[in-house]
């Protein structure tokens, strides 16, 4: 049990029995009151308080007494280690993949340490929160604000853990936390997305079907493998992507770390099958996750260099990409990536009634959100289509996902994204998920016809896969063979 210890004046027993306080040496000298305690640890702590401030001391005492107890005691002096110092440590003990380290190094070093870095842990208060945030608006975009105060609060959350501070100043109710301003996404129409395929290499116009009709994203193309496509099928197995660690190429699992499988269109198949006997796979090691670890994993991929090496994300970006947006008379801009192929993608499915997030068959499945009827997967040798890439095969598609609510017609979710894309609906014609010819007019085909466009009469089989995508105006001939039902 800890006590007030009063410095000035000492008690002094005479013989009798009787006491009388008496002046010490230290009388008038420095703060009056002391307040020693043994802490959690065994060690002893103390406190001193000035002249007439013995309730206060009383009161600190019996505080302190209780947060013991109560097991809530946090050391005054732990609190005194710099946000610097423990952020570093932050860091190092932090259980990242090292492209995530590696940004969030950028981060914290960049925006959080010139603000932070010398205050005292337990001296940061929710108006020094307020403040670097009044300061970081014009100088951050809000989306980076929202990720750097996540960073903020993260570590300082860690603090807390560690008992060197009693609270989070970042949870506090007068900090407002920064979010990300939600962008309204005006998806490519598909004359332009043939565009952009015909101004990149032939080696390269692949990645634009897998990105439009698949969904995948730029880094997961560019790590697929041969092995990784069942053209017979029609699965495609994300497992892996190629990122760029600390400017080095690496494999490493894909967004979240969750590999899956993505429904492969006849049309696509098509394209790949041609891709593959053009540009052959080159088997290619590098290093898994971790450029400075030994780990290392060969992949024969699909898509490679000139030099038969792994695509550079940076360099393919401003040598092919950006050009070939700029051809299509698109101005670049963040907006305009790669990405924005799975944003078509999206668009497509929308528009066509189905959930964005239907055609991810994940190995490991989530909890279903609502009640529903359990649907058995498909058979082994059951073609992994979606309702929006071949209407005949509905019902093989509806066997290989659970009923959700995001499923469910009228889905309020399902809303909230067709309001995100700006989406007209029945605008968004997608030769990749429609079984149906694009062409004005009905199919000759369908009308009883010959097999060729409504228009110029050519015969798909006689024109490339993507004829659209060599020059051939759409508003003449569709250019997909594939997709015309002939």
């Amino acid at each position: 049990m800890g006590h007030v210890e009063d410095r000035w004046y000492k008690t002094l027993r005479h013989p009798n029995g009787r006491p009388e306080r008496v002046k010490t040496e230290l009388f008038g000298k420095g703060l009056r009151y002391r307040v020693r305690y043994i802490g959690p640890d065994g060690r002893e702590r103390k406190k001193s308080f000035p002249d007439r401030a013995k309730r206060d001391a009383e009161a600190f005492l019996v505080s302190t007494e209780t947060d013991k107890l109560r097991g809530s005691y946090v050391d005054p002096l732990a609190g005194r280690m710099t946000f610097a110092e423990y952020a570093e440590t932050w860091l190092r003990t932090r259980s990242f993949d090292e492209s995530t380290r590696e940004s969030t190094e950028f981060r914290v070093r960049k925006h959080l340490l010139p603000f932070f870095g010398s205050r005292q842990l337990a001296s940061i208060k929710p108006g020094h929160i307020r403040e670097w945030d009044a300061a970081m608006v014009g100088k951050l975009a809000p989306a980076t604000r929202a990720v750097v105060f996540a960073h903020l609060r993260t570590i300082l959350g860690a603090a807390v853990d560690d008992e060197r501070i009693a609270k989070n100043p970042c949870s506090a109710k007068s900090v407002t936390p920064p979010r990300p301003v939600v962008r309204r996404v005006v998806p490519w129409r598909y004359d332009q997305v043939s565009a952009i395929r015909g101004g990149l290499a032939q080696r390269y116009r692949a990645m634009v079907d897998l990105g439009a009709g698949c969904g995948l994203r730029q880094g997961e193309i560019l790590g697929l493998g041969v092995d990784d496509i069942d053209l017979d099928a029609g699965w495609v197995h994300v497992s892996r992507q190629v990122k760029l660690v600390r400017s080095r190429l690496v494999f490493g699992l894909p967004k979240n770390d969750r590999d899956r499988r993505v429904p492969l269109p006849d049309s696509v198949a098509l394209v790949l099958r041609q891709h593959i006997k053009d540009c052959d796979p080159v088997a290619l090691t590098l290093p898994w996750e971790n450029p400075a670890d030994d780990e290392r994993v060969t992949v024969p991929l699909l898509f490679t260099t000139t030099r038969r090496g792994a695509i550079n994300r940076r360099t393919f970006d401003d040598k092919s990409w950006r050009p070939a947006v700029l051809a299509a008379g698109i101005t670049p801009t963040r907006a305009t990536g790669m990405h924005a192929l799975r944003h078509f993608y999206a668009s497509s499915l929308l528009d066509a009634g189905e959930s964005i997030k239907g055609p991810r068959v994940v190995p490991r499945p989530r909890r279903p959100r609502v009640h529903a009827p359990r649907i058995h997967p498909p058979d082994a040798g059951q073609r992994g289509t979606h309702p929006a890439c071949d209407r005949r095969s509905l019902s093989a598609a509806e066997s290989s996902m659970k009923l959700t609510e995001w499923d469910s017609p009228g889905s309020g979710r399902r809303s909230a994204w067709l309001h995100r894309y700006q989406l007209p609906l029945g605008t968004v014609h997608s030769p990749y998920l429609s079984g149906d010819c694009h062409a004005p007019g009905p199919c000759r085909h369908a009308a009883g016809g010959g097999g060729g466009c409504n228009t110029c009469a050519t015969e798909p089989s006689k024109r490339s896969v993507l004829g659209a995508a060599d020059n051939a105006p759409m508003d003449k001939c569709c250019g997909f063979g594939p997709f015309c039902p002939v």
